[in-house]
């Protein structure tokens, strides 16, 4: 850009003052700072946008360079899966052309368990917690009625 100190500045407003007059100078001079402002304007607007399609540029190639790991990584995992099952295919082929030895089956598994209900009894759990944690934490160990509560609570009556 064209570099301007401030004698050549205060020599251009010298020479506009005689040329354009005093009348005229604040209008001129507000014109041209509108127009240098919007030239500015336009230069940041551009600015902006190249550096946006750089950053697009630079986002793309980011982008099919992560695609190409994720295919390289897919690529191992599906070879090793695939090499995997072939081992296991391999050796299930070995132990069924094992002989039987003893008269056992081969391909023999043994039954599952039968299912066990858990026996989770809630009395049991309750029972588990100290005596000191119900009284401190207000957990009732004896049950009692509405009406017995209400007649262990009353005052006693006095008699005239």
């Amino acid at each position: 850009m064209i570099d301007f100190g401030f004698d050549k500045m205060a020599l251009i407003g010298a020479v506009a003052l005689i040329v354009i007059g005093p009348e005229k100078l604040p209008r001129v001079a507000r014109t041209v700072g509108h127009l240098i402002g919007k030239a500015q304007r336009y230069v940041a607007d551009v600015k902006a946008e190249v550096n946006r399609s750089i950053e697009l540029e630079d986002l793309k190639k980011m982008k099919t360079e992560f695609e190409d790991a994720a295919r390289d990584v897919e690529r191992s995992v599906h070879n090793e899966i695939h090499q995997t099952t072939s081992d296991l295919e391999n050796a299930w082929k070995a132990q069924d052309e094992l002989p039987a030895n003893s008269g056992e089956h081969v391909g023999w598994t043994p039954p599952p368990p039968e299912y066990k209900h858990p026996k989770k009894n809630w009395r049991l759990k309750r029972g588990a917690m100290p005596q000191w944690y119900k009284q401190r934490h207000g957990v009732r160990s004896k049950a009692q009625s509405g009406a017995a509560r209400v007649a262990r609570f009353r005052p006693p009556r006095v008699s005239a």
